[in-house]
């Protein structure tokens, strides 16, 4: 899977996940996630995966208006590829979370291939405090909430994105969204190759065991030969080790505070680049080497930095 030996990593910098409560160092405004993003490209992440955050209290964002500041200063300082969330935030509505993809067309764009449970209650036990009065109600309500990407939503996403070039971070949190995947590959609704994103470790998704990990891929390999480009990202703990894993299996990798606040064991990330950095220190340990922007770029047939709207 690592193409001539280059394994791309993505860094997912803020996400919607994690609250501002949880780690003084998760970047919320503007400033703070373009320079996030800028110090994990840096560190060695060809990709970085956006979210935006309202600034005053944290909360996710998912207005174009959010997005525009540090969209034009990651361009303006690095040559990264920009990937934009299509996900957003569960509770948002389908058409609320496609527009910054629809308006700024860029290189690459997350896209959900099903719905799920998505807890994040769980959290709620190490949380004793909130700084703000959003964020408890938004943990708790991960209880009976639905993280909704109906088949429906799948295609608004994929036919308001058709025109742009843009292609799709592909997120796969169980073995049927790969068979989603297949589906609307077998329509022709979304061309190979295919940048699937295996997540282990959400509660309400495949879990992150090493017979997970190996499952994902002996069915994704199943289903699209050489179509396909795979990474993973393993979610709080598990981060690290499934990227070790992923890696020494030829897969491409992602971290980020969107999947993990913490470097080591009780201790927090505080910077992106930090996780950057040891996930290229795994790689690298493995004999791979890690891919620019530009072999990034080749590897997943994307249009270049040049054809986006920002």
């Amino acid at each position: 899977m690592a193409v001539n030996g280059k394994v791309i990593i993505t860094c997912a910098v803020t996400g919607a996940i994690h609250t501002p409560s949880m780690s003084p160092y998760l970047p919320i405004t503007p400033e703070e996630i373009a320079d996030a993003a800028i110090g994990a490209a840096e560190a060695g992440a060809a990709i970085v995966h956006l979210h935006a955050r309202n600034p005053a209290d944290g909360r996710p964002d998912q207005s174009p208006e959010a997005f525009r500041p540090f969209l034009q200063v990651i361009k303006q300082r690095s040559d990264c590829v920009v990937n934009i969330t299509t996900g957003g935030a569960p509770t948002m509505a389908i058409e609320e979370r496609v527009r910054p993809a629809a308006t700024f067309k860029p290189e690459v764009a997350s896209l959900n291939m099903g719905s799920m449970n998505f807890g994040l209650y769980p959290m709620l036990a190490r949380q004793k405090e909130s700084k703000y009065d959003w964020e408890q109600p938004y943990l708790e309500g991960s209880r009976e909430r639905i993280f909704k990407n109906t088949f429906a939503d799948i295609e608004y996403i994929l036919a308001t994105c058709a025109e742009n070039g843009t292609r799709f971070e592909i997120e796969c949190y169980d073995i049927g969204h790969l068979y989603t995947l297949s589906h609307f590959a077998e329509r022709g609704l979304v061309k190979p190759p295919f940048f699937v994103q295996s997540v282990f470790g959400i509660l309400g998704g495949i879990g992150p065991h090493p017979e997970d990990v190996a499952h994902m891929k002996r069915t994704a390999d199943r289903l699209f030969g050489a179509d396909y480009r795979w990474s993973v990202l393993g979610a709080g703990r598990n981060q690290m080790a499934i990227a070790a894993m992923a890696a020494a299996m030829g897969g491409n990798v992602r971290v980020g505070l969107e999947d993990s606040l913490w470097i080591g064991k009780g201790q927090l990330a505080k910077t992106n680049a930090e996780q950057v950095a040891k996930a290229r220190q795994i790689i690298e340990g493995l004999g791979f080497e890690v891919a620019t922007p530009d072999e990034a770029r080749a590897i997943l047939s994307l249009k270049g930095g040049d054809k986006v709207d920002f």
